[in-house]
């Protein structure tokens, strides 16, 4: 069971999810990012992020794409008092009957890669983190890379040059971008052997989590697996 206690993993494939949700009505409504961007009144780039589900933006940021887009009242509905007890001696309040609860299960796709990428993304997150308080940890990261470069394997030889250069400059947004070719750098990763065995243990400890499914209401455990 998942006891109520911050799910890193779970929060993030929440964002990941509202990104998709918003670039799909997006599509939808047929309008580009530079349309969408200008009535919102922010840059293509942080548009970008938030149908990445990247955390940085503000939420109020991420309301003014809810709003335009018609689905700004999911989070009034949350900011309400809909959710709320009735008050004590109303009429809702004095009845017998139970009141309703609302789980919601969160899981990710297995069939579309979502879960490695999750992993993956999380995972560099971290280490990010850890190179940011530690920037003697990049100096392992990148003795890891020349090993890894004398090793002679061409397959990996341009996305490792590449990482020579992420390394040198901290440029971290590169490959935690949802991109095609960040997942590649990702794959070819020399910065997650920074990590602490006991780090990555709790990251895939989350991704099994997910995999299984996770269930949100009044209780947030582990949802019973798909009977066959």
């Amino acid at each position: 069971m998942i006891g109520v206690q911050s799910h890193a993993l779970l929060e993030r494939q929440l964002l990941l999810q509202l990104g998709d949700r918003l670039k799909r009505l997006r599509k939808a409504q047929r309008l580009g990012t530079v349309e969408l961007a200008a009535r919102a009144g922010m840059t293509r780039n942080t548009l970008r992020a938030i149908e990445s589900g990247d955390p940085a933006p503000s939420i109020g940021t991420y309301l003014r794409v809810m709003s335009i887009l018609g689905v700004g009242g999911d989070l009034a509905l949350l900011a309400g008092d809909v959710l709320q007890p009735a008050p004590a001696g109303s009429a809702a309040a004095r009845s017998r009957h139970p009141a309703p609860v609302v789980h919601v299960r969160v899981r990710a796709d297995p069939t579309r890669h979502q879960l490695q990428d999750l992993q993956s993304l999380a995972l560099h997150e971290e280490a990010v983190r850890l190179a940011k308080a530690d920037p003697a940890q990049v100096q392992q990261a990148k003795d890891t890379l020349q090993r890894w470069l004398a090793t002679g394997d061409v397959r990996s030889a341009a996305l490792w040059r590449e990482w020579e250069d992420i390394l040198k400059a901290g440029a971290w947004r590169k490959v935690l971008a949802r991109t095609r070719r960040a997942q590649q750098l990702r794959q070819a990763s020399p910065l997650v052997t920074i990590l602490p065995p006991e780090t990555r243990q709790s990251i895939l400890q989350q991704v099994g989590e997910l995999k299984r499914g996770v269930t949100m209401g009044d209780e947030m455990g582990d949802a019973p697996e798909d009977q066959p």
